[in-house]
């Protein structure tokens, strides 16, 4: 197993020269994986990206951000291929970088703020299915998996739960489909957190260790010692990474809501996150 952080712990958005500046810090404490929160895929020289995780020895795993503008569930084609775009990026960057995965939550906007009947909530759901679907191939030929993240019930409305994911990934009828987990969203959405990772399985592609209130995993109330049990119980092997939010960040603080300090500091989340984390599961 290994373990990661996301850039967001420290920056928005993600750039050329904060990667360049954090893998040798990210090293130093000890990581594995740099994952890389990419909002705007201009802002990143991907050959020297590689060079700067290659020459500190870190492996890379590529996050996608889904604002209103990417939203391949919309029924404006624009919105859609705006997210096709990007997401075809995203996949020829993991190719590029040895990322594994694509992650996060690619099948709709984050935070949308309407509500549609039954007939409507269908016709999101099959538009989401089928270009994820599309997708999937592209990157299938790219050798690249693609990892979709339930989030919270404030953050979507579409997959907030195991259940409803494994139906998503089942329609897609692609192998090369599965889960991104948090144990953040869990925490609010799952009835029992170890349960839900077991019904996942051989689909839990990804996965984010996370505490319930984005602050040091290990010092809130997500149950990590169900957590580690069910990993090791469907024999998880995958990265295993931190990402949380700061006041510090200005961008992803107002995002998330982040309105009060949740740790000591950005070094003390991945530093104190990573002992605990590698406490119990490596």
């Amino acid at each position: 197993m290994k373990f990661g952080v996301n850039t967001f712990v420290w920056v928005s958005p993600c750039t050329t020269l904060a990667v360049e500046e954090l893998a040798p810090h990210v090293k130093a404490l000890g990581f594995d994986i740099l994952e890389l929160a990419v909002e705007n895929p201009a802002l990143l020289d991907l050959p020297r990206v590689k060079a700067a995780l290659r020459t500190n020895g870190l492996d890379a795993i590529v996050c996608g951000a889904f604002g209103p503008d990417r939203n391949l569930a919309s029924s404006d084609p624009q919105l859609v291929q705006n997210a096709k775009v990007y997401i075809r990026w995203l996949i020829d960057a993991a190719a590029e970088l040895g990322s594994p995965t694509v992650c996060g939550p690619m099948y709709s906007s984050v935070g949308k703020q309407h509500l549609e009947d039954d007939a409507a909530r269908r016709a999101e759901w099959d538009r989401a299915v089928s270009e994820v679907r599309e997708m999937a191939r592209y990157a299938q030929s790219k050798g690249v998996k693609l990892a979709l993240e339930t989030l919270n019930r404030f953050e979507t409305d579409m997959l907030n739960v195991v259940s409803q994911g494994l139906a998503f990934i089942e329609q897609t009828g692609m192998d090369n489909v599965g889960f991104h987990l948090d144990t953040f969203h869990m925490h609010l959405e799952e009835k029992n957190s170890g349960d839900a990772i077991r019904r996942a399985n051989g689909k839990l592609f990804h996965f984010h260790a996370c505490e319930n209130d984005r602050g040091v995993p290990g010092t809130g109330q997500v149950r990590w010692d169900e957590v580690a049990l069910a990993l090791k119980d469907v024999r998880y092997d995958g990265p295993v990474v931190i990402e949380s939010f700061t006041s510090q960040v200005k961008e992803i603080a107002r995002a998330v809501c982040i309105w009060r300090e949740i740790a000591p500091s950005q070094d003390a989340i991945a530093q104190q996150g990573l002992k605990f984390l590698k406490s119990i599961l490596a």
